[in-house]
């Protein structure tokens, strides 16, 4: 298990995650285009796993998979740091770009392929789902 850390542009907000993300996966929802032009890079951990120091902002709507989505931010630099579904509150979504150290994790699959435009670099390396991926795993207990 490795701790990560990571925070805001402005450091307004910082979290520590202190286990491995149980998935690791770029995002091509319409949303996540919005969010950042591009796909997001986010890691599935389990809600409990999160600690998170300083206020945030939240914005909720119905995404594409029908889900009610709470995304969390910066209130002072806008800066999008998390995102969970209603329907999986045992979850936490996290934007990767946000780490100390982005590099710690590497994505294994791209989500919601088929609403990447056309320029879009997707790695043939990595799994590929069309659409709203199954949800991971449950962390075991130790």
């Amino acid at each position: 298990m490795t701790t990560r850390k990571g925070r805001c542009l402005c450091g307004a907000v910082a979290y520590t995650v202190d286990v491995d993300p149980l998935v690791v996966r770029i995002c091509w929802c319409r949303d996540c285009q919005r969010l950042s032009a591009n796909g997001t890079v986010n890691m599935v951990v389990p809600t409990s796993a999160l600690a998170v120091t300083g206020a945030l902002a939240s914005y909720q709507s119905r995404a594409d998979s029908g889900n009610l989505l709470t995304r969390e931010f910066c209130p002072t630099c806008g800066t999008h740091l998390f995102s969970q579904a209603d329907v999986r509150p045992q979850f936490r979504v996290v934007r990767t770009g946000t780490l100390e150290d982005p590099a710690s994790v590497k994505p294994g699959v791209n989500i919601w392929a088929a609403s990447a435009p056309g320029w879009a670099c997707l790695d043939p390396a990595l799994e590929r789902v069309e659409g709203q991926p199954l949800p991971p795993a449950a962390p075991r207990a130790s």
